[in-house]
């Protein structure tokens, strides 16, 4: 990808430089930002060392030759390879709070983060003292329960011992050492007997036709994060079946499955899930509380 390197010189220049050619390639947003301009913003900050806020003040200066190279390879791979962006810099934000991220690991993006931030309310009606991740991936959802509910414990699940190493850099990074524990386990395996105030759980729920038809971005993630069976509800199964012997009297449990909400309607019609709504948009997270877990046991 050859760019007109004698022409483009300051950072507003290869700010909307970059977003033309985005937006020529039609590559897929989804990967923590929506749009050309916020993906270039985040590919230049990175390689000038800048936060976003700082590319406005500094956007009549000038880019140095290596910079310029810089950024244009990390433009060209985006393009080309259609790596998301989270990928190429090595790092995402999720909840307010940044994230190493690499292929080992699902780039975050989950409309949990809006529950996280306004700590559950109205639907946790206590402070929890422990809580549980399932299915972790890269432990932002138990790193950014940590820090909304600091006295809590938080155990961070996964069966994929990639992501748990850097889920486990994540924690040293954000020092909760002390109080988030990733394990590796098999959905509730590795915590027999643990009872929890919270289950969160952001599990793989691509159905088959869903994942034959994404977009390429998505082919650099982990598929174990991603594939969960014909109807994309293998391990909700599982966790529908035994979260509440898990939970704590009053404890509940919020679980994502996107756009597979339409089959996990089909397969349980008389359970009550309360589906949620976020102000930031995303839908396809559900809420059921220990009480109506045990109700509708049987249908599990």
């Amino acid at each position: 990808m050859a760019a007109p390197t004698h022409e483009l010189t300051s950072v507003l220049d290869y700010w909307r430089w970059g977003v033309s050619q985005l937006q020529q390639a039609e590559v897929f947003f989804g990967h923590g930002t929506d749009n050309a301009d916020t993906e270039t913003q985040v590919l230049l900050a990175h390689v000038l060392h800048l936060e976003l806020p700082q590319l406005e003040v500094f956007s009549d200066a000038t880019l140095t030759l290596a910079e310029r190279e810089a950024f244009l390879a990390l433009l060209k791979q985006r393009i080309e390879a259609r790596t998301p962006a989270a990928y190429l810099t090595g790092e995402a934000w999720f909840a307010g709070l940044p994230f190493k991220v690499d292929e080992r690991v699902l780039v975050p993006r989950s409309p949990i983060a809006e529950l996280i931030e306004q700590q559950f309310a109205p639907w946790l009606n206590h402070e929890p003292q422990h809580i549980l991740d399932l299915c972790t991936g890269s432990g932002c959802i138990a790193i950014a329960c940590a820090y909304a509910f600091p006295e809590a414990e938080v155990d961070a699940l996964d069966l994929s011992t990639d992501a748990l190493a850097v889920a486990e850099q994540n924690i040293a990074m954000h020092h909760l050492e002390h109080r988030v524990f990733p394990m590796e386990s098999d959905l509730f395996n590795a915590v027999s007997g643990q009872r929890y105030d919270l289950i969160v759980t952001n599990p793989p729920y691509v159905d088959a036709e869903d994942m034959a038809d994404l977009p390429a971005e998505f082919h650099h993630e982990p598929e174990l994060g991603l594939a969960a069976g014909d109807d994309g509800l293998d391990l909700v199964r599982t966790i529908l079946r035994e979260a509440a012997d898990h939970l704590t009297e009053q404890g509940i449990l919020i679980c994502e499955v996107g756009n597979s909400m339409v089959h996990l309607a089909e397969a349980y019609p008389e359970v009550p899930f309360t589906w949620l709504s976020f102000a930031r948009g995303g839908d396809g997270v559900f809420l059921l509380t220990r009480q109506e877990l045990i109700e509708h046991q049987d249908k599990f």
